[in-house]
């Protein structure tokens, strides 16, 4: 569980300090009270004593069997997205058209869970009503909330985080001194002189004027590597006055982390201060191709970027994850807007931010059907909070360019389990974007976005009326003599789907090939011809004739095999283990139905994966080994839960679902299936974000 945020998150620096008597109330209200919310200044700490009793909390023998669950709702502009970023918490990918919360309510339910929601003060409205909402759905829920504010609901457990104690604190405790002295050594790695008793008082003065705030005594230390803790004392003391000011007259806490702020800001150099207020365009995390190609204008270019970007680093202004990405605590990030705003640089940030990701797309898009496949659903996946942002921006200044974005994303994100963001920004743009300012190519890509959505919703009948009307605005489309049919074929592949869902193969069957003859070409001549061919794979099992699907699923595979592909590659193992059931060869079935989950896994497709388990455990049970069928079957029920579906795919599926499961039943007896059912499904709810669920 990681967490980030408002509140001061040193991430593996640094061990935990302090905090002891904090920790102990929190963890007594975990296991007490159903809403804990940790209120206090920026930068005093809530999201790291949250962090520390999320992580004491998920133990094995902790109060929340079914996990503790984090969602950072710091980067999140307005309240669109909230509900979306806690199912994503939760590891929920809705395929269903329910609303969001609905969803979100209904998969938590009866689990005995805590879901830890950091960083809701600039959506204190939004979040008190889904809190209400879920806590009154949920019985055994416990929600943990970091906030400047309380929620004001009934029940509500406030627990109020101050600063570290220093030396002019009443206590005598000095976790801010310790705090401090650590950061400062992480900052200057040996160099640092030793801590003398000079040295000790000048830091002592440092802490009491910085009252604790652990983030402005990390931004303190972090000047450490250019000044000496005296220098960093006196300009404290010119800038914040004595420390013998009567109490009720010092500076409040968020004076102290503004002063440390903007003391930080006038010591950098003047092209890191610019640096800084252009990378608060980033509502999270980048990474630092990003922030050369957003950043980089003049007086700046691509080149001067990292090594700004190190200098931002080592002052703490900027944080380093694991990962190698980067990212800045909101009140820093608040801090950069502010002086952005002040520049006139928001508009065309957020402009060359958008210019940005809708190229990243692109990119993903073209190498589609190739080996960097893979790493484009993953990058996709995780600029995903950058992409709504960008489509958001595009929505309001040129709606044509956000149903071009909303298109060329829709598939990705139906992949990755993120519908309903594909159906709302989908129907928006179509809305927004008048037909004379929008490319005919374009709208067909975008209806045949939401269809495939809307079908993977279970909304067949709209998604049906939908590819009708793109067959037909694609057979309009002037192609010309070099045409490659890309719209057509787009067009053939939603049209054939919604036929194969519907339990039409034959007519899917005659739509394919329609296309694929009125087209010619080789099945990877492009993304729409070899999604077009294997919905004619599809037809071709659906109508019984085995014998040509085998084959032509086989070229496909190969030809996928051969250049590094997984979507398809992992529906012709999907095919290839369906066939194979149907002709009795069981264990074949089973190495091709392993193949297809290594490839949804590659791709991070909870409705795929969930596909495949089932067809895992019919080879199992086909096999004779019904203890594995059973857990398979569990396992994969627990990706049914997650989508939000009853067990779904296409009508031919349903028999050899129900078949094999009577099968393993009766091999082992009602008692004995529901226990290894149960098995896997424990290991499902608990593996989704491993790297082989169904090895259980």
């Amino acid at each position: 569980m990681l967490g980030h945020g408002d509140g001061y998150e040193a991430g593996n620096r640094a061990s935990f300090v302090g905090r002891t008597g904090e920790l102990a109330l929190l963890e007594r209200a975990l296991r007490e009270r159903r809403l804990i919310t940790l209120t206090g200044p920026g930068g005093v700490g809530k999201t790291r004593l949250a962090r520390r009793a999320g992580r004491d909390a998920a133990a094995p023998a902790g109060p929340f069997p079914d996990g503790v669950h984090w969602a950072d709702l710091s980067p999140l502009p307005d309240e669109r997205l909230l509900v979306a970023t806690v199912a994503g918490a939760l590891d929920l990918a809705d395929h269903t058209a329910r609303t969001p919360a609905a969803a979100v309510r209904q998969w938590i339910g009866g689990r005995r869970l805590l879901l830890v929601l950091d960083c809701c003060e600039h959506l204190v409205t939004a979040v008190r009503g889904l809190v209400r909402e879920l806590l009154d759905a949920a019985p055994h829920l416990v929600l943990l909330v970091t906030s400047r504010q309380p929620l004001g609901l009934a029940g509500e457990h406030v627990l109020d985080i101050g600063p570290l104690p220093h030396a002019m604190d009443p206590s005598g405790a000095e976790e801010a001194l310790s705090l401090f002295t650590r950061r400062a050594a992480a900052a200057a790695p040996g160099q640092a002189p030793p801590w003398t008793e000079a040295r000790l008082a000048a830091a002592r003065s440092v802490c009491a004027r910085l009252e604790g705030v652990p983030l402005a005594l990390e931004l303190a230390a972090a000047q450490l590597t250019d000044h000496t803790i005296e220098e960093l004392a006196e300009r404290l003391a010119r800038r914040i006055g004595p420390l013998s000011v009567p109490a009720p007259v010092q500076p409040p806490r968020h004076r102290a982390l503004r002063t440390a702020i903007g003391w930080s800001h006038e010591w950098c150099a003047p092209r890191e201060r610019l640096l800084w207020l252009r990378l608060s365009v980033f509502g999270g995390s980048f990474d630092l191709a990003a922030a050369r190609a957003v950043c980089a204008a003049a007086p700046l270019t691509e080149e001067d970027v990292p090594p700004l970007l190190d200098a931002l680093v080592a002052k703490s202004v900027v944080r380093r994850g694991a990962d190698g990405s980067y990212r800045m605590l909101d009140t820093i990030r608040e801090y950069g807007a502010m002086w952005r705003d002040e520049a006139g640089e928001r508009d065309v940030l957020r402009e060359a931010h958008a210019a940005y990701f809708t190229e990243l797309v692109r990119t993903a898009e073209r190498d589609w059907l190739g080996p960097a496949q893979r790493i484009g659903y993953r990058r996709v996946e995780a600029v995903h909070g950058d992409l709504c942002a960008a489509l958001e921006h595009h929505l309001a200044t040129a709606p044509e360019r956000a149903l071009d974005l909303a298109a060329r994303s829709g598939f990705y994100w139906a992949c990755c389990g993120h519908l309903h963001a594909a159906r709302g920004y989908l129907e928006r743009a179509l809305a927004a974007a008048r037909p004379e300012e929008v490319s005919p190519r374009i709208r067909v890509r975008a209806l045949w976005a939401l269809g495939v959505t809307l079908l993977l919703q279970g909304e067949q009948e709209q998604a049906h009326r939908i590819a009708v009307g793109c067959e037909a605005l694609a057979a309009g489309l002037d192609e010309g003599p070099d045409g490659n049919g890309g719209p057509a074929l787009d067009a053939a592949y939603l049209l054939g789907l919604s036929h194969l869902l519907a339990g039409r193969p034959l007519a899917a069957r005659i739509v394919s090939d329609n296309a694929l003859e009125a087209f010619p070409g080789t099945p990877f001549d492009s993304g729409p011809r070899i999604r077009c061919h294997l919905v004619r794979v599809f037809a071709l099992t659906g109508t019984g004739l085995f014998s040509d699907a085998r084959e032509e699923a086989e070229l496909l595979r190969a030809g996928c095999a051969e250049r590094g592909e997984h979507w398809t590659r992992a529906y012709a193992d999907y095919q290839l283990a369906l066939i194979c059931l149907f002709e009795g060869r069981p264990a074949e079935s089973a190495v091709h139905a392993r193949a297809m989950l290594e490839g949804k896994r590659e791709l991070g497709d909870s409705f795929g994966t969930a596909l495949g388990l089932d067809l895992l455990a019919a080879a199992r049970a086909a096999t004779g080994d019904g203890v594995g069928a059973a857990r398979a079957y569990g396992t994969g029920h627990a990706y049914w839960q997650a989508v939000g579906h009853p067990q779904r795919g296409t009508p031919e599926l349903a028999s050899v679902r129900a078949e094999f499961e009577r099968t393993a039943r009766g091999a082992l007896g009602d008692q004995a299936y529901e226990a290894a059912f149960r098995e896997g499904l424990r290991h499902g709810h608990t593996l989704r974000t491993r790297p082989h669920p169904y090895e259980g």
